[in-house]
């Protein structure tokens, strides 16, 4: 390392896997929602003016910080396993930004590795830093999805996203909506991305995403909210 060089903080999943987002690998068996789930936000975020202020809060690598705002858009980027000259190390539950200095924040599947208790206390953040006039983009991983309530209605047993251990706070769309309302917040729309089918996602679609993105792709076209595997919300605040 050079004299005075910085190093930057890396924790959870970044210590094992690195800069996994940016170097996606096509057979990750979530590469067809992740890839579905950032072209939807990257289209609502071309839509904006470059003055307008962005928070990507709980941005990982940093990959819509570093692309837009090499584009010439006011974007930051915090996190609190991740450190770069783009990414803020940060914690959501105690945003260090003023009231009101934010036209959008972007929070994409982070309300789901923070436990049921201090979820709320994340949305209070956002609503706090956010503008009256200002937007949440939200992302939240759906535990009633199709392949879940099949699974739960035979087996007695739900199909999560992901492993509890990192999960910790999921739960069903119903809940999600719940909790956004409490803190304050009113969902102009919602977006659902990948459907779940019974035997074709988790045998077909899982086991070789790179091969048939093209079934995921064509099934998602059908993936209504209430039985999508992620939901991307965006709402304004009421203030």
């Amino acid at each position: 390392m050079k004299l005075n060089e910085k190093t930057y903080y890396r924790g959870w999943e970044y210590i094992k896997k690195g800069d996994y987002h940016k170097n996606l690998d096509p057979n990750w068996a979530y590469t067809p929602t992740y890839l579905k789930k950032m072209k939807y936000v990257r289209n609502f975020l071309n839509k904006l003016p470059k003055e307008t202020k962005i928070l990507d809060a709980g941005c990982g690598e940093g990959v819509l910080v570093e692309e837009y705002r090499l584009k010439g858009y006011l974007i930051e980027g915090l996190d609190l396993n991740y450190e770069s000259e783009y990414v803020r190390r940060g914690d959501i539950l105690d945003l260090p930004y003023s009231e009101n200095t934010f036209d959008v924040v972007v929070c994409l599947d982070v309300l789901e590795h923070i436990d049921f208790k201090n979820q709320s206390l994340a949305l209070e953040n956002f609503w706090r830093v956010l503008k009256p006039s200002g937007r949440l983009v939200i992302s939240i991983p759906n535990l009633a999805h199709f392949n879940s309530r099949v699974y739960f209605f035979l087996k007695g047993i739900l199909d999560r996203t992901d492993v509890e251990a990192n999960h910790i706070g999921e739960r069903p769309i119903k809940e999600n909506i719940k909790l956004l309302q409490n803190a304050g917040f009113e969902i102009i729309s919602k977006k659902g991305i990948t459907l779940t089918v019974p035997l074709l996602y988790r045998r077909i679609i899982c086991r070789k995403p790179a091969q048939y993105r093209w079934l995921h792709d064509f099934l998602d076209l059908f993936a209504v909210p209430s039985l999508a595997m992620l939901n991307i919300f965006v709402c304004k605040i009421i203030k």
